[in-house]
C-alpha cells in the first residue's frame, strides 16, 4: 500500500472545536484507477463530500483522518497517521467552494442559503482480497434542532469497495451524486435532485430512502478511533423514520433519484438516500448520501389550526394536544381560552396544555404576531375526558333473540345517544337508537356489531364487537369413544352453555350434569342433549366394555449384536408396560425400540382399567461376521499390488471389483489407475443377516514425469548448467563432464575431445517410483558466439523461412533486433532460435537487406555484442 487519495467535500457548522455541531450532509465515493504499484494490488481514489452552512460554525480543517478496513476480517489497514489512520489533505484549487442553490421560479420571503464545501484527497493501493474494503470517517456532530432527529447526533461517512465475492471479475467505481441544493418551502410542492452518475457502463441504479448512520463513538471532530462496519443507524423522531424522513407526502423516484411531494413544516430534516448498484441483475454495491434539508417559510401567510373538537380521551385527562398546518408562519401564539388566567399561552408550534377544569373553551391562534404579516383564527375546544364506549352481546342460536347491553361510560355529563348496527347482512333494518336493544338473526355465522355513542358534552366514539351466531349450541366432548373393563366405572365429560341430559338411564350417576359417571356391563352408547333456551344439540359417547385384554406379542427374532430392533404387539389395551426397560427407548408404548446387549426376553403387559394381560418376545443376538482387508498399500503409477484379506465366515465379496484380476479370491492382484478404496464383505449362517466389512485404500502415486531439459549447445571449456525436473532423486548417465551425476542441476564442462553427449536422467519420487528422459549436448570447438544466417527465403516451403539467432556457449540473449534501412525496428526477441518471418505488422516485405544486432552473455558472465546484415530473398 503506497498512498491514499481521498476527496472530501464538507459542509460544517461548528459551535465549538470540541463539540463541532456543523455537519449538514455528505457522501463518500471510490473510483478504480488501475493496477497498484505492487503485485496483486489495485489502486483506488476515494472521495468524501461533507456540506457546511457558511453562515456559522467552525472553519474547515486543512486535513482529516479516515480508517481503512479489510472486509474479509474487519482488520484496519495500517496507515502512518494517529491510530493507524490515513491523512486527507485539502485540495487547492478549488479549496472551499460554494454550492449551487436552485430557487423556485416564484417565491415569497426567499431564504438565504449560503453553503460551501471543501475537497480532501488521498489515493491507496489495496491488496486483492475476497470481500473488498470499507473506508470510514466518523465525527461529531450534526447541527441541532432537526425536526426528525434529536440533538448532538454524530455522523459516519463511508463507502465499501466490493470484492470478487460480489463482482466475480472486473472492478467497480461508485456512483457520484450531483451537488445542487433546492430551496424548499413548507407545505408546498417541491423537488430535490439526488440523482447520481455511475462511471461503469451497464450498471443500473435503484434509489431509496434509508436510515443515516450515527457517529459511533465520536465525541468531537478530533475523533480518530474510526470503527469497522457494521454501523449503527440514527433513531428518528416519530412520525419520521429513515424510509420516510419528511413524512408520508414525500417520495423518491427509484429510477431517477428525484425527491418530490408536499413539503412538511418549517425546519431541518435529515434525508439519507441509498443507491443499490446492480450489474447483470446482481447487487454489487450500496452507495449513500445524506443532507439536512432546510424547509423554509417561503409561502403565503395563513393561520390554519385544527378544527373545533372535544377532548374525551380518558388517558390524556385534562391535557389537550394542539396542532396547526399554517403556511408562512414565522412565529405562532396560542391563547388556550382560560379567562381567569393570563399565562395560558404558548409559542410552540404543536403545544400541549393541561386545563384547570372541564369545560368548553374558545382558543385563539395567531401567526406572525406583532408583525405586518399576521393572521389569526379562533376555535372551540371541549375538555371532558373519561368517555369510553362499549357493549356486551348475550345470545347463542339464531332462533333465539340476542340482547345488546350498552356499557358506555361518561365521567362528565351523561351518555345521551346510541346508534346501533347489529351486523345482520340479510337486512338493512338491523339498526336501533335505544340504549339496550334486542335483535333476532335470521341466519347463523360470524357477525360484527357496531355502536356509535355520544354524550351531552359533545363526546362521540365508536365500539365494535365480533361474535358468533350459532345454528345450535356447541357441545365439546372430552372423548367420543372409550374402553373399560367390566365392573369398572368411567366419567363422561361435556362442555357447553345450557342444560345437559344423558340417556339411557342405565348404570349412570348424575345424568343431568355435564359429567356423569357410568359403569355399563356391556358396550353402551350414551347420548347427550344440550338445551340452550330451546336451541337443541345432540351428541354421543360410546363406552366399550371388555372382560379380558387381548394381547399377542410379535414373534421371536434374531438380530446382529449392537443393532436396534422395533418390538411390537397387537392388543386392545389402553396402557402398556415392557420389561426389562433399560434397553428400551420407551417402555410404555406398544412398539418401543430395543437395543439389547445380548439375547434378551422382553415381557409386555397390557391393561384396560382392572383387566390385564402379558406376553413375551425373545430377541436373539448374533455377532457380525469378521472381515480384515489388510493394511493400506502405496504403489507407483501403472503398477500392481496384491491384496491379502482374511475373514471369519463362509463367503466373502470384494467391492468394487474394478481393476482386480480375480475378485473371487482373498488375495487378488489390484492394478488401479488412481487411488481406489476396496471393501471386503464377509457373510456367515449363524443368524446375523448383515455382512462384516473392512476397508482398504490402495494409494496410487501421481505419475512421475521426468524432464531432462531441451537439447542445447556449448563451447569447449565453457560451463553448461543442466536442469532436470519431475521428482526428488536424480541419476544422470553417462557421467561425462558432469560435476555431480546425482543431483537435478549438475554443471557440465567439456574438453576438445568431446563433440556430442546424449544424457539420460532417471527421476524418482519420494517412494522411489521412476521415470526417465533424454537430452543432447553438442560441443563446438569455438569461442562463445551468436550465429546469424546471411540470407533467408520466407516463401513457406519449410526451408529458411525465418532468420533467427543461434547461440553457442551463451547463457542468455539480452536482445536480438532487426532494423530496416531507415533504422525502423522490425523485430526483436530474447529467445534463442526464435526468428523473423519477413513481415512487418502482418505485411509481407519485398527483397531487401536488413541490419541485425545481438547482445548476449556467456556462461562466464562475459558480454558479447555482434552485428551484421541479412538479405531477404523473394
Amino acid at each position: 500500500m503506497k498512498r491514499l487519495l481521498l476527496v472530501i467535500i464538507l459542509f460544517f457548522t461548528f459551535s465549538a472545536p470540541a463539540m463541532a455541531a456543523h455537519i449538514i450532509g455528505g457522501e463518500m465515493r471510490y473510483a478504480y484507477v488501475g493496477p497498484g504499484s505492487a503485485p496483486n494490488t489495485n489502486s483506488y481514489r476515494i472521495t468524501m463530500i461533507l456540506f457546511k452552512d457558511n453562515a456559522a460554525g467552525a472553519l474547515l480543517q486543512p486535513f482529516y483522518l479516515v480508517g481503512v478496513f479489510n472486509n474479509d476480517n474487519g482488520v484496519k489497514v495500517p496507515g502512518i497517521e494517529t491510530n493507524s489512520n490515513w491523512r486527507m489533505d485539502i485540495v487547492t484549487p478549488p479549496g472551499i467552494t460554494g454550492v449551487p442553490i436552485v430557487f423556485p421560479t416564484c417565491i415569497q420571503n426567499a431564504p438565504t442559503l449560503d453553503y460551501v464545501y471543501a475537497s480532501y484527497t488521498l489515493s491507496i493501493d489495496l491488496p486483492v482480497n475476497e470481500k473488498g474494503y470499507t473506508i470510514t470517517h466518523q465525527t461529531c456532530c450534526r447541527i441541532d434542532g432537526m425536526q426528525n432527529l434529536g440533538n448532538s447526533t454524530g455522523s459516519t461517512f463511508t463507502c465499501s469497495i466490493p470484492g470478487p465475492n460480489l463482482l466475480g471479475s472486473g472492478h467497480d467505481s461508485s456512483p457520484a451524486f450531483s451537488y445542487p441544493i433546492n430551496v424548499v418551502c413548507k407545505n408546498a410542492p417541491f423537488t430535490l435532485d439526488f440523482s447520481a452518475v455511475d462511471p461503469d457502463p451497464g450498471d443500473s441504479l435503484v434509489y431509496s430512502f434509508c436510515s443515516a448512520y450515527n457517529g459511533g463513538g465520536a465525541l468531537n471532530t478530533g475523533f480518530v478511533n474510526h470503527a469497522p462496519p457494521p454501523y449503527g443507524v440514527l433513531s428518528y423522531t416519530a412520525p419520521y423514520n429513515g424510509s420516510s424522513p419528511m413524512g408520508n407526502s414525500v417520495t423518491i423516484n427509484s429510477n431517477t433519484g428525484l425527491i418530490s411531494g408536499i413539503a412538511p413544516d418549517f425546519g431541518k430534516y435529515l434525508v439519507n438516500v441509498c443507491i443499490n448498484v446492480y450489474r447483470g441483475g446482481v447487487l454489487i454495491a450500496n452507495h449513500r448520501k445524506e443532507l439536512i434539508v432546510q424547509v423554509s417559510d417561503c409561502v403565503l401567510t395563513k393561520a390554519n389550526p385544527m378544527p373545533d373538537f372535544t377532548n374525551c380521551d380518558a388517558a390524556n385527562g385534562l391535557t389537550v394536544s394542539f396542532f396547526h398546518a399554517s403556511t408562512g408562519a414565522n412565529s405562532v401564539f396560542w391563547d388556550f381560552g382560560v379567562t381567569s388566567l393570563t399565562n395560558d399561552t404558548s409559542i410552540q408550534n404543536n403545544p400541549t396544555y393541561t386545563y384547570p377544569d372541564t369545560g368548553t373553551y374558545t382558543i385563539k391562534f395567531i401567526i406572525n404576531k406583532g408583525t405586518g404579516c399576521v393572521d389569526s383564527v379562533t376555535r372551540k375546544v371541549g375538555v371532558y375526558p373519561g368517555f369510553s364506549p362499549g357493549f356486551l352481546v348475550d345470545g347463542a342460536c339464531y332462533q333465539n333473540t340476542f340482547r345488546f347491553i350498552d356499557t358506555s361510560r361518561a365521567r362528565y355529563g351523561v351518555v345521551n345517544g346510541w346508534r346501533w348496527n347489529f351486523g345482520d347482512l340479510t337486512t338493512l333494518a338491523d339498526t336501533s337508537r335505544i340504549q339496550n336493544p334486542n335483535w333476532l338473526f335470521s341466519t347463523p355465522g360470524t357477525k360484527t356489531a357496531q355502536l356509535i355513542v355520544t354524550s351531552n358534552k359533545g363526546c362521540i366514539d365508536t365500539a365494535d364487537v365480533t361474535f358468533e351466531v350459532l345454528d345450535k349450541p356447541i357441545i365439546t366432548l372430552a372423548f367420543k369413544d372409550t374402553l373399560i373393563c367390566r365392573n369398572d366405572a368411567v366419567q363422561l365429560n361435556a362442555e357447553g352453555n345450557g342444560a345437559f341430559s344423558w340417556t339411557p338411564l342405565i348404570n349412570i350417576i348424575n345424568p343431568n350434569t355435564p359429567n356423569p359417571t357410568v359403569s355399563p356391563t356391556v358396550t353402551t352408547t350414551y347420548y347427550v342433549r344440550l338445551n340452550d333456551n330451546g336451541c337443541i344439540n345432540d351428541d354421543s359417547v360410546r363406552v366399550r366394555v371388555v372382560n379380558v385384554v387381548t394381547l399377542r406379542a410379535a414373534n421371536d427374532t434374531t438380530i446382529c449384536l449392537g443393532d436396534p430392533v422395533q418390538l411390537n404387539a397387537s392388543s386392545d389395551g389402553l396402557q402398556f408396560s415392557w420389561s426389562p426397560a433399560a434397553t428400551l427407548n420407551n417402555p410404555n408404548i406398544i412398539n418401543p425400540i430395543a437395543t439389547p446387549g445380548g439375547t434378551t426376553t422382553y415381557t409386555v403387559v397390557a391393561t384396560i382399567g382392572s383387566c390385564r394381560a402379558a406376553d413375551d418376545v425373545v430377541v436373539r443376538t448374533v455377532p457380525y461376521p469378521r472381515s480384515n482387508a489388510g493394511p493400506d498399500p502405496r504403489i507407483c503409477y501403472n503398477t500392481s499390488t496384491q491384496l491379502n484379506g482374511s475373514i471369519v465366515g463362509i463367503r466373502f465379496e470384494w467391492q468394487p471389483t474394478s481393476y482386480l484380476n480375480n475378485p473371487n479370491i482373498l488375495n487378488p492382484i489390484s492394478t488401479p489407475p488412481r487411488t481406489t478404496q476396496y471393501i471386503l464383505l464377509s457373510y456367515d449362517t449363524l443368524g446375523c443377516p448383515k455382512p462384516g466389512r473392512d476397508t482398504i485404500v490402495v494409494n496410487v502415486q501421481p505419475r512421475v514425469r521426468a524432464f531432462a531439459g531441451n537439447d542445447t549447445t556449448v563451447v569447449v571449456n565453457q560451463p553448461l548448467f543442466l536442469q532436470a525436473s519431475g521428482g526428488v532423486n536424480y541419476v544422470w548417465s553417462p557421467t561425462i563432464g558432469l560435476s555431480n551425476p546425482n543431483i537435478s542441476n549438475p554443471v557440465g564442462v567439456y574438453n576438445a575431445s568431446i563433440d556430442t553427449v546424449r544424457y539420460k536422467v532417471v527421476v524418482r519420487d519420494a517412494i522411489g517410483c521412476p521415470d526417465s528422459a533424454y537430452m543432447t549436448v553438442r560441443v563446438f570447438q569455438t569461442l562463445p558466439s551468436v550465429f546469424v544466417p546471411t540470407a533467408f527465403t520466407p516463401n513457406g516451403d519449410g526451408l529458411n523461412d525465418e532468420v533467427y539467432p543461434i547461440a553457442v556457449g551463451i547463457r542468455r540473449i539480452l536482445y536480438f533486433s532487426i532494423y530496416n534501412r531507415w533504422g525502423q525496428l522490425v523485430f526483436t526477441t530474447t529467445q534463442n532460435k526464435k526468428g523473423w518471418d519477413g513481415k512487418i505488422n502482418g505485411r509481407t516485405q519485398d527483397s531487401n537487406v536488413f541490419v541485425w544486432m545481438v547482445s548476449a552473455e556467456d556462461y562466464l558472465g562475459k558480454s558479447i555484442f555482434l552485428k551484421g546484415t541479412v538479405t531477404l530473398i523473394r
